[in-house]
C-alpha cells in the first residue's frame, strides 16, 4: 500500500511544486534574517558558515534537475569542487572561494527559476527511476529541507541577538501526568522500512520483516526535569553509567549538563537562539549526546530501544498487523499531530499531540527532538544504493549511530515513520533527545 497524496501527472507536479517552494520559503528565512557579515562567518567549526549552504543548496538542485534531469548543460561547472560536500570538511569550508552572499542568493533563484521551467515539462511517471513518482524533485525538496535544519542549528550555535522567532508557542499536555510511564510492545514479526513510499530514501529500503521480542517503551521522550534529577544525581561524576568513550568525553571537555545549560544564579538556563531562558522542566531534553542518552538511561536502569524496536513502536499497528507510514496512521502530518517545520522553534512540552499517539499510545514518536537509538547505521537487507553512494552507503558500519523521529527543526516532507538520521556519538549540536525502554520479563 502506498498512500500518496494524490495520483496522476497533475498531482504529481503539484506536490513536487509544493515540497520545492515550501523548501526554498525556509531558506530564504533563514539567509535573509541576518546581514552578509553573518551569512559568510563560520560560526562554529562544526559547521560550514550559512552561505555556502545556501549555494550548496543551488548546486545540488542543478546536478539533479537540471543535469541529470533535464540533460542541460552546466550552468557554472566551476562551482562544483567548490560545494561538493565530500571534498571540503565543514571545518575547511570558509577558506575557499565562496560565492558572496548576493551572488548565491542569485544564483540559487536562477537555478530554481529553470527547474520550474522543468517541472512543467518532465514526465513525473516513468521516464527511469529518477522521474518516477517525481522522485529526482522530491529528493532535491528534502535536501534542502536537511540543510535548512542544517542552518537552523547554525543559528543556534551563532553569538549575539535572536534573529528568529516563533509566532507561537508549541500546544500544551493538559494530560501528561495521567499518561503510563511506559507501554508494551508485544514480540512478534513487523515490517521495516519500506518499498512503496514515493519519495523515501535509499536507506529506507526496502521493506523487510523483522522479528522483535517484547519490551517496554517510555510513553513520552525523557523531559528536561527527569535529566536534570540524573544531573543532581551526580550523572556526570559518575563513570558507572558512562560507556569508556563517552566518559572520555565527559573528563576532555568538563561536561556537567547538556549543551547550552549553565547555572545562573542557582538555577539552570539554556541559551535558544540567541534568548537565555530558564530550562523547561517539561520539554523533552535537547542536545544531548547519543553517550549522554545511553548515560542517563544506564542510571535509570533502562537502555535505550534499538531501531527495530523505535519502528515497531512507531509504526505497527497490533490489531491489523500491518505497519503505517505514521505511529497515527497514512494521513500526512498536520499540525495537531506532530511538532514539525521550525513552527515554534522549540520541543513542545512531554505528552503534546494526544492526535499523532501511536495505537498503544506512544506519543511525540514524530517532531519535537530525534531520538537516539541503540543501533549503528547499517544497510536493510537487499540495500542498494540510490542514486549515489554518498547519500547513505559510505556512511555504513562506521561507528555512527541512528536517530528516528525527526524534531521540531525538520520539515514533514524529510520526516516519516521510516526516515531514518545518523551521526556520531558524540554530536551535541543537533536537535536530539531520547526515550528509554526496558527487556520485557518473560512469561
Amino acid at each position: 500500500m502506498r498512500p500518496a497524496p494524490g495520483s496522476g501527472p497533475a498531482a504529481l507536479r503539484e506536490r513536487a511544486v509544493s515540497a520545492l517552494l515550501a523548501a526554498r520559503a525556509r531558506t530564504g528565512a533563514l539567509t535573509t534574517c541576518v546581514d552578509e557579515r553573518e551569512l559568510v562567518a563560520q560560526h562554529s567549526p562544526l559547521m560550514s558558515p550559512l552561505v555556502w549552504d545556501l549555494a550548496h543548496i543551488g548546486n545540488q538542485e542543478e546536478l539533479w534537475l537540471l543535469r541529470a534531469v533535464a540533460g542541460q548543460e552546466a550552468l557554472r561547472p566551476e562551482l562544483d569542487p567548490v560545494y561538493d560536500a565530500f571534498e571540503h570538511p565543514r571545518a575547511e569550508r570558509p577558506s575557499l572561494p565562496l560565492l558572496p552572499p548576493r551572488e548565491a542568493h542569485a544564483y540559487a533563484a536562477d537555478v530554481r527559476g529553470r527547474v520550474l521551467d522543468v517541472l512543467e515539462r518532465a514526465p513525473v511517471e516513468g521516464g527511469g527511476p529518477l522521474l518516477a513518482d517525481s522522485f529526482a524533485f522530491g529528493m532535491i525538496a528534502q535536501h534542502e529541507q536537511q540543510h535548512d535544519e542544517t542552518m537552523l542549528i547554525t543559528h543556534q550555535l551563532r553569538a549575539g541577538p535572536a534573529a528568529l522567532t516563533a509566532p507561537e508557542p508549541p500546544p500544551a499536555a493538559p494530560d501528561a501526568a495521567l499518561l503510563p510511564a511506559e507501554v508494551l510492545v508485544e514480540g512478534g514479526p513487523f515490517t521495516m522500512g519500506t518499498s512503496t513510499e514515493p519519495w523515501a530514501l535509499d536507506n529506507e529500503r526496502p521493506a523487510h520483516p523483522r522479528l522483535v521480542a517484547s519490551f517496554f517503551i517510555d510513553t513520552l521522550p525523557v523531559s528536561n526535569g527527569a535529566y536534570l534529577r540524573f544531573i543532581e544525581d551526580g550523572g556526570y561524576t559518575d563513570p558507572r553509567w558512562w560507556r569508556p568513550e563517552g566518559w572520555e568525553q565527559v573528563r576532555r571537555h568538563s561536561l556537567a549538563a547538556p549543551l547550552f545549560w549553565r547555572r545562573e544564579g542557582g538555577a539552570w538556563v539554556r541559551r535558544r537562539f540567541g534568548v537565555t531562558e530558564p530550562v523547561p522542566a517539561d520539554e523533552p531534553v535537547l542536545h544531548v549526546s547519543w553517550y549522554e542518552a545511553a548515560a542517563y538511561a544506564a542510571w535509570a536502569g533502562r537502555r535505550l530501544p534499538t531501531e527495530a524496536e523505535w519502528e515497531k513502536a512507531a509504526r505497527h499497528d497490533p490489531a491489523s498487523g500491518r505497519s503505517r507510514r505514521y505511529p497515527w496512521g497514512d494521513d500526512d502530518p498536520t499540525p495537531e499531530r506532530a511538532n514539525l517545520g521550525q513552527r515554534h522553534l522549540r520541543p513542545a512540552p512531554v505528552g503534546a499531540y494526544a492526535r499523532g499517539a501511536s495505537p498503544l499510545g506512544v506519543r511525540q514518536l514524530i517532531g519535537d527532538v530525534w531520538e537516539w537509538t541503540a543501533s549503528d547505521f547499517l544497510p536493510y537487507p537487499g540495500f542498494r544504493a540510490f542514486p549515489y553512494r554518498e547519500y547513505s552507503e559510505v556512511f555504513f558500519g562506521d561507528g555512527l549511530k541512528v536517530l528516528r523521529g525527526g524534531s521540531f527543526a525538520v520539515d514533514p516532507v524529510a520526516c516519516r515513520g521510516t526516515f531514518r538520521n545518523w551521526d556520531l556519538p558524540v554530536r551535541r549540536q543537533i536537535f536530539s533527545g531520547f526515550r528509554t525502554a526496558r527487556d520485557a520479563e518473560p512469561v
